[in-house]
């Protein structure tokens, strides 16, 4: 390579380091380094010495993890066809992956590859792609000292090479230690990225306000409410807004008053009409507060606890509670504030007939014996009072229900009802029918042959039997009961025939209750 070429690569640094400096931006930079060149150790040649050359570069910022770099080159290097240091000068094209938390890192690795044509003053030009990484080392402001080291691969036999270079970087034009695009003198937060909207300032809800005169840093809001929104658009913020999605008054933290009378609707239980605050927004005619359409006393003044009134009357029945006897039911004075459904003046509560009016406790005598409907078993049905006001049965009525205890009959072991029963258990439905005030009672019994549990069993069954026939013919179920008593209660020996035929019965017995 003749001087005229090294010149020229020479005058290309200067010029590419005064365009540097013009730019004067904070992402641009040069670097000046002594080469260590060895062209033997790639190529296993043994008698080839290390030489030197000078470089020069121009480095561009992209991002916080990326730089392009081209690097201009001159110098001597020993190669095998020229072992005194034969002449060369390349240019590359780089780029450098590096690793730095900001901009203000004091250590910043990074690992570079790229490409580059390097012109031998015989050979002429050959391409080569380096490989490599270094080190920036902050040792000022915008300054650093710089190591780095690449392997080169050429595509001329011979040719690979190790270059390891010592140098110095600088940053041209203002810092930006953040990294938002805003220099420092004009970043009002030099250390938290931001944007130019801002002042370098940071900006979560992007709503042009930094988050610093924000007073709603994660709402977008307007500037004359220092950042906070106000979706309602009446004048007060949000998040001092009981109804922010509502327009209404300020004096009403932003509540609607469709009344005008000063109480905001949501606590306006009369949205609608004017009231006043001591009745929740209604109307209070007596102004004792309680509204109109809860007071019982509207035009009077009176008590909360008493609805309104004067006194308390919690049934408003027109009986104060102090003088009821029935406070939670609406009554009458005449029956002492308590009800009387059938208005005969005898309080329900007291009344023994409360829906049939009557002199008698509140009950008539309907059947005029003496005995009024409320004690009276058979009100329908004149008897005496030994007999609960039911007649008493007659002598061959009760002869029936003793006859029917030997006369129904059963199939041996069984308890189906024998055809010459029928005439029996219709006596007894007759009587039911002529004495309605009375009910009966089954019992089955049987003599002690067998098993007890099968004679309880069967004892059961057959009182079933003589209840189903009643019922067949009208008798109704409510008046009617049975029970089975197997064996355990007998009225005769079980050690003889007539004995055990004894104890095989059904007794009928009528009662009142």
């Amino acid at each position: 390579m003749n001087m005229k070429k090294i010149l020229l690569i020479v005058s290309c640094c200067i010029l590419l380091v005064s365009a540097a400096q013009a730019q004067a931006l904070d992402k641009n930079a040069f670097s000046a380094k002594v080469l260590f060149l060895d062209y033997g150790r790639p190529n296993s040649i043994d008698n080839l010495d290390i030489t030197n050359g000078l470089e020069l570069a121009y480095v561009r910022n992209i991002n916080r993890w990326l730089n392009v770099a081209v690097p201009l080159k001159v110098g001597v290097v020993n190669v095998p066809d020229d072992i005194n240091n034969r002449t060369f000068g390349s240019i590359d094209g780089l780029l450098q992956l590096q690793y730095a938390k900001a901009d203000s890192s004091r250590l910043i690795p990074y690992l570079l590859g790229g490409a580059g044509v390097v012109m031998e003053e015989e050979l002429g030009a050959n391409i080569q792609f380096p490989v490599g990484a270094g080190m920036n080392i902050r040792v000022g402001g915008r300054s650093y000292v710089n190591l780095q080291g690449e392997y080169r691969i050429a595509q001329e036999e011979n040719r690979n090479n190790l270059q390891l270079g010592l140098g110095y970087l600088h940053r041209f034009g203002k810092l930006d230690a953040d990294g938002d695009g805003i220099v420092d003198s004009l970043d009002d937060c030099p250390n938290e990225a931001g944007s130019a909207a801002t002042n370098g300032c940071p900006d979560r809800d992007m709503d042009g306000i930094a988050d610093r005169e924000d007073q709603c840093p994660l709402q977008p809001g307007k500037k004359r409410f220092n950042g906070c929104p106000d979706t309602d658009g009446d004048e007060v913020i949000d998040s001092m807004d009981d109804c922010p999605e509502i327009a209404g008054i300020k004096k009403l933290k932003g509540c609607p008053d469709a009344d005008g009378d000063g109480i905001a609707d949501k606590d306006d239980d009369c949205p609608d009409v004017k009231g006043v605050a001591s009745a929740k927004g209604c109307p209070d005619a007596d102004g004792d507060g309680v509204a109109d359409a809860r007071d019982k006393c509207p035009n009077e003044p009176g008590r909360p606890e008493y609805s309104g009134c004067p006194y308390s009357d919690r049934d408003a029945d027109g009986v104060p509670d102090e003088q009821d006897d029935c406070p939670e039911e609406a009554g009458s004075a005449a029956t002492a504030g308590c009800p009387d459904g059938d208005g005969d003046g005898v309080a329900d509560k007291l009344d023994k007939c409360p829906t049939v009016a009557g002199p008698y406790e509140g009950c008539p005598d309907t059947d005029g014996d003496g005995l009024h409907d409320g004690v009276d078993a058979c009100p329908e049905q004149a008897g005496i009072v030994e007999n609960k006001g039911c007649p008493e049965l007659k002598k061959e009525e009760k002869e029936v229900l003793n006859l029917a205890m030997r006369a129904v009959q059963f199939e041996t072991g069984k308890a189906t009802l024998k055809p010459e029963s029928n005439q029996v258990l219709g006596q007894i439905v007759q009587i039911m029918g002529r004495y309605p005030g009375y009910k009966l009672r089954i019992s089955g019994h049987t003599d002690n042959t067998g098993e007890e549990s099968s004679n309880q069993v069967l004892s059961e069954e057959r009182a079933k039997a003589c209840y189903q026939y009643l019922i067949a013919q009208g008798v109704e179920p409510s008046r009617i009961s049975y029970q089975g008593f197997g064996e355990s209660r007998p009225i005769a020996t079980n050690l003889s025939a007539s004995g055990r035929s004894l104890n095989r019965r059904v007794e009928f017995d009528l009662y009142i209750e």
